[in-house]
Protein backbone atom coordinates (compact mmCIF):
# COMPACT_ATOMS: atom_id res chain seq x y z
CA UNK A 1 0.00 0.00 0.00
CA UNK A 2 1.54 3.46 -1.45
CA UNK A 3 0.77 6.78 0.44
CA UNK A 4 -0.14 9.93 -1.75
CA UNK A 5 -0.15 13.57 -0.64
CA UNK A 6 -2.51 15.51 -2.64
CA UNK A 7 -1.45 19.54 -2.40
CA UNK A 8 -4.65 21.05 -4.58
CA UNK A 9 -6.86 24.05 -2.89
CA UNK A 10 -9.99 23.05 -4.71
CA UNK A 11 -11.96 20.20 -2.38
CA UNK A 12 -13.87 18.48 -5.14
CA UNK A 13 -10.90 18.05 -7.61
CA UNK A 14 -9.02 16.86 -4.11
CA UNK A 15 -11.73 14.64 -2.70
CA UNK A 16 -12.26 13.14 -6.23
CA UNK A 17 -8.86 12.05 -6.40
CA UNK A 18 -8.52 10.71 -2.85
CA UNK A 19 -11.78 8.70 -3.89
CA UNK A 20 -10.09 7.23 -6.96
CA UNK A 21 -6.69 6.73 -5.19
CA UNK A 22 -8.33 4.87 -2.79
CA UNK A 23 -10.25 2.84 -5.22
CA UNK A 24 -6.73 1.46 -5.83
CA UNK A 25 -5.97 0.15 -2.17
CA UNK A 26 -3.77 3.23 -1.35
CA UNK A 27 -3.97 5.48 0.78
CA UNK A 28 -4.87 9.62 -0.12
CA UNK A 29 -3.28 12.24 2.49
CA UNK A 30 -5.18 15.69 1.65
CA UNK A 31 -3.34 18.78 2.78
CA UNK A 32 -5.93 21.45 3.88
CA UNK A 33 -2.88 23.61 5.58
CA UNK A 34 -1.19 25.20 2.81
CA UNK A 35 1.34 27.06 4.70
CA UNK A 36 2.86 23.77 6.25
CA UNK A 37 2.93 22.02 3.26
CA UNK A 38 6.94 20.60 3.77
CA UNK A 39 5.93 19.89 7.45
CA UNK A 40 3.13 17.41 6.54
CA UNK A 41 5.19 16.05 3.76
CA UNK A 42 7.59 15.46 6.70
CA UNK A 43 4.85 14.41 8.87
CA UNK A 44 3.42 11.81 6.21
CA UNK A 45 6.65 10.66 4.24
CA UNK A 46 4.36 9.68 1.44
CA UNK A 47 5.72 7.86 -1.75
CA UNK A 48 4.19 10.43 -4.35
CA UNK A 49 2.78 13.96 -4.25
CA UNK A 50 0.51 15.20 -6.46
CA UNK A 51 0.76 19.03 -6.00
CA UNK A 52 -0.76 22.08 -8.24
CA UNK A 53 0.49 25.36 -9.17
CA UNK A 54 -1.64 28.13 -7.80
CA UNK A 55 -1.89 27.51 -3.77
CA UNK A 56 -2.66 30.12 -0.98
CA UNK A 57 0.60 31.47 0.53
CA UNK A 58 3.43 30.11 -1.64
CA UNK A 59 2.88 28.43 -5.03
CA UNK A 60 3.48 24.77 -6.51
CA UNK A 61 6.80 25.47 -7.69
CA UNK A 62 8.01 26.91 -4.55
CA UNK A 63 7.06 23.81 -2.32
CA UNK A 64 8.31 21.44 -5.17
CA UNK A 65 12.00 22.72 -4.51
CA UNK A 66 11.39 22.42 -0.51
CA UNK A 67 10.23 18.76 -0.72
CA UNK A 68 13.29 18.41 -3.19
CA UNK A 69 15.48 19.34 -0.42
CA UNK A 70 14.59 16.32 1.46
CA UNK A 71 13.33 13.85 -0.55
CA UNK A 72 13.88 12.45 -3.92
CA UNK A 73 10.37 10.81 -4.18
CA UNK A 74 8.06 11.33 -7.79
CA UNK A 75 6.21 15.06 -7.85
CA UNK A 76 3.64 15.06 -10.55
CA UNK A 77 2.42 19.06 -10.76
CA UNK A 78 -1.62 19.13 -11.95
CA UNK A 79 -2.45 22.38 -13.05
CA UNK A 80 -5.09 24.52 -14.97
CA UNK A 81 -2.10 26.21 -16.40
CA UNK A 82 -1.26 24.80 -20.25
CA UNK A 83 1.25 27.25 -21.11
CA UNK A 84 4.61 25.24 -22.05
CA UNK A 85 7.00 27.28 -19.70
CA UNK A 86 4.37 26.23 -16.86
CA UNK A 87 5.50 22.58 -17.73
CA UNK A 88 9.48 23.68 -18.01
CA UNK A 89 9.07 25.51 -14.79
CA UNK A 90 7.80 22.22 -13.40
CA UNK A 91 10.37 20.15 -14.30
CA UNK A 92 13.26 22.76 -13.54
CA UNK A 93 12.20 23.33 -9.95
CA UNK A 94 12.17 18.90 -9.87
CA UNK A 95 8.69 17.62 -11.03
CA UNK A 96 8.49 14.26 -12.75
CA UNK A 97 5.44 14.42 -14.57
CA UNK A 98 2.91 17.47 -15.43
CA UNK A 99 -0.73 16.94 -16.21
CA UNK A 100 -2.88 19.93 -17.30
CA UNK A 101 -6.76 20.49 -16.18
CA UNK A 102 -9.00 19.44 -17.04
CA UNK A 103 -8.18 15.69 -17.04
CA UNK A 104 -9.64 11.96 -17.29
CA UNK A 105 -8.93 10.22 -13.44
CA UNK A 106 -7.88 7.07 -15.15
CA UNK A 107 -5.60 9.38 -16.84
CA UNK A 108 -3.61 10.51 -13.71
CA UNK A 109 -3.80 6.81 -11.87
CA UNK A 110 -2.43 5.30 -14.58
CA UNK A 111 0.95 8.26 -14.26
CA UNK A 112 0.49 7.66 -10.78
CA UNK A 113 0.85 3.76 -11.37
CA UNK A 114 3.46 4.26 -13.94
CA UNK A 115 5.79 6.57 -11.43
CA UNK A 116 5.19 3.94 -8.47
CA UNK A 117 6.70 1.15 -10.70
CA UNK A 118 9.36 2.96 -11.92
CA UNK A 119 10.61 4.11 -7.79
CA UNK A 120 9.50 1.37 -6.06
CA UNK A 121 8.02 -1.66 -8.23
CA UNK A 122 8.80 -3.42 -11.10
CA UNK A 123 11.20 -0.90 -12.85
CA UNK A 124 13.08 0.25 -9.88
CA UNK A 125 16.83 -0.50 -9.73
CA UNK A 126 17.31 -3.41 -8.11
CA UNK A 127 19.50 -4.10 -5.56
CA UNK A 128 18.92 -4.58 -1.22
CA UNK A 129 18.55 -0.81 0.05
CA UNK A 130 20.68 -0.20 3.11
CA UNK A 131 18.80 0.49 6.20
CA UNK A 132 20.24 1.08 9.92
CA UNK A 133 18.40 -0.30 12.72
CA UNK A 134 18.75 0.06 16.47
CA UNK A 135 15.95 -1.26 19.12
CA UNK A 136 12.94 -0.42 16.64
CA UNK A 137 14.01 2.31 14.57
CA UNK A 138 14.70 2.16 11.43
CA UNK A 139 16.68 4.55 9.19
CA UNK A 140 16.69 4.28 5.32
CA UNK A 141 19.47 6.69 3.86
CA UNK A 142 18.77 6.51 0.27
CA UNK A 143 15.08 7.54 1.16
CA UNK A 144 15.80 9.75 3.88
CA UNK A 145 13.00 8.61 5.82
CA UNK A 146 12.96 7.65 9.40
CA UNK A 147 10.23 4.90 10.47
CA UNK A 148 9.38 3.41 14.33
CA UNK A 149 6.10 1.58 13.84
CA UNK A 150 3.59 2.65 12.09
CA UNK A 151 5.04 6.09 12.23
CA UNK A 152 7.44 7.38 9.53
CA UNK A 153 9.21 11.28 8.83
CA UNK A 154 10.75 12.26 6.50
CA UNK A 155 14.55 13.96 7.04
CA UNK A 156 16.86 16.34 5.19
CA UNK A 157 20.23 14.83 4.18
CA UNK A 158 21.95 16.71 7.35
CA UNK A 159 19.23 15.15 9.45
CA UNK A 160 19.97 11.56 8.03
CA UNK A 161 23.67 11.53 8.55
CA UNK A 162 23.29 12.85 12.01
CA UNK A 163 20.88 9.91 12.83
CA UNK A 164 22.97 7.28 10.85
CA UNK A 165 25.93 8.42 12.85
CA UNK A 166 24.28 8.12 16.24
CA UNK A 167 22.38 4.63 15.59
CA UNK A 168 25.30 3.10 14.42
CA UNK A 169 26.88 4.12 18.00
CA UNK A 170 23.83 3.63 19.87
CA UNK A 171 24.05 3.11 22.77
CA UNK A 172 27.73 4.34 23.21
CA UNK A 173 27.87 8.56 23.29
CA UNK A 174 29.03 9.92 20.33
CA UNK A 175 31.69 13.32 21.00
CA UNK A 176 30.44 16.72 19.12
CA UNK A 177 33.95 16.51 17.30
CA UNK A 178 32.72 13.09 15.79
CA UNK A 179 29.68 14.75 14.97
CA UNK A 180 30.95 17.71 13.68
CA UNK A 181 33.46 15.86 11.31
CA UNK A 182 30.37 13.89 9.75
CA UNK A 183 28.64 16.75 8.74
CA UNK A 184 30.68 19.79 7.90
CA UNK A 185 34.47 17.69 7.31
CA UNK A 186 36.80 20.20 8.44
CA UNK A 187 34.76 23.39 8.05
CA UNK A 188 34.89 25.11 10.61
CA UNK A 189 31.18 25.59 12.38
CA UNK A 190 30.26 27.19 15.67
CA UNK A 191 28.45 25.44 18.41
CA UNK A 192 24.89 26.88 17.60
CA UNK A 193 25.25 25.26 14.36
CA UNK A 194 25.37 21.62 15.33
CA UNK A 195 22.71 22.51 18.34
CA UNK A 196 20.53 23.58 15.63
CA UNK A 197 20.62 20.42 13.79
CA UNK A 198 20.29 18.22 17.25
CA UNK A 199 17.61 20.31 18.09
CA UNK A 200 15.38 19.18 14.41
CA UNK A 201 16.55 15.42 15.19
CA UNK A 202 15.25 15.54 18.34
CA UNK A 203 12.01 17.34 16.65
CA UNK A 204 11.66 14.08 13.68
CA UNK A 205 11.91 11.52 16.80
CA UNK A 206 9.20 13.45 18.73
CA UNK A 207 7.24 13.26 15.87
CA UNK A 208 7.75 9.69 16.02
CA UNK A 209 6.92 9.32 19.84
CA UNK A 210 10.39 8.91 20.28
CA UNK A 211 10.85 11.95 23.22
CA UNK A 212 13.67 12.22 25.14
CA UNK A 213 15.23 9.33 22.96
CA UNK A 214 18.30 11.83 22.30
CA UNK A 215 20.33 12.79 25.25
CA UNK A 216 22.93 15.29 26.00
CA UNK A 217 26.28 14.14 27.76
CA UNK A 218 27.33 17.54 29.52
CA UNK A 219 31.20 17.84 28.28
CA UNK A 220 31.36 14.62 26.17
CA UNK A 221 28.61 14.83 23.28
CA UNK A 222 24.97 12.81 22.24
CA UNK A 223 23.75 9.21 22.73
CA UNK A 224 20.47 7.66 21.07
CA UNK A 225 19.24 5.61 23.97
CA UNK A 226 16.89 2.87 22.47
CA UNK A 227 16.70 0.73 25.77
CA UNK A 228 13.53 -0.83 26.46
CA UNK A 229 12.13 1.34 23.31
CA UNK A 230 10.04 -0.80 20.60
CA UNK A 231 7.28 0.00 18.06
CA UNK A 232 3.96 0.99 19.34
Amino acid sequence: MYKILIVEDDPKIADLLKSHIEKYGDTAIVIHEFDRVLEQFRLHAPHIVLLDINLPSFDGYFWCRQIRQVSTCPIIFISARDGKMDQVMALENGADDFITKPFYYEIVMAKIRSQLRRVYGDYAVKGEERTVEQGGLVLYPERMELHFGNRSVALSKKETILMETLMERSPRVVSREVILEKLWDDAFVDDNTLSVNITRVRKRLAELGLEETLETVRGLGYRLNMNEKGPR
